[in-house]
């Protein structure tokens, strides 16, 4: 038999994975780190991001629709992608903005 003693209470998943990262040397999240104020405002860069890419989609889609030439189709998906990755790299920036105040 083992000397542990159980546990008062059962333990939540979220708890557990934090004793697991505290194993592997790597430090919990601050829950702390962040005002609701903050969160709100990252929340709502995130979301006008999405809505913006949403929109960029169906765009893309109604584009390809109507391109029956080749060349032109893969123009546009590279306008695409690049649109795409423009809009996310913003969204990130101005979330690192956010989080540092």
């Amino acid at each position: 038999m083992t000397d542990e003693k159980p546990p008062d209470r059962i333990k939540s998943a979220y708890e557990l994975a934090l004793e697991r990262l505290a194993r592997q040397g790597i430090e919990p999240p601050r829950e702390d780190s962040l005002s609701a104020e903050t969160r709100a405002r990252i929340a709502e860069a995130r979301q006008k991001t999405s809505a913006k890419l949403a929109e960029l989609e169906i765009l893309h889609r109604d584009a390809l629709r109507k391109a029956h030439d080749p060349v032109a189709r893969e123009k546009s998906e590279e306008e695409y992608a690049r649109e795409r990755r423009r809009l996310e790299d913003e969204r990130d920036r101005q979330v690192e903005r956010l989080r540092r105040g």
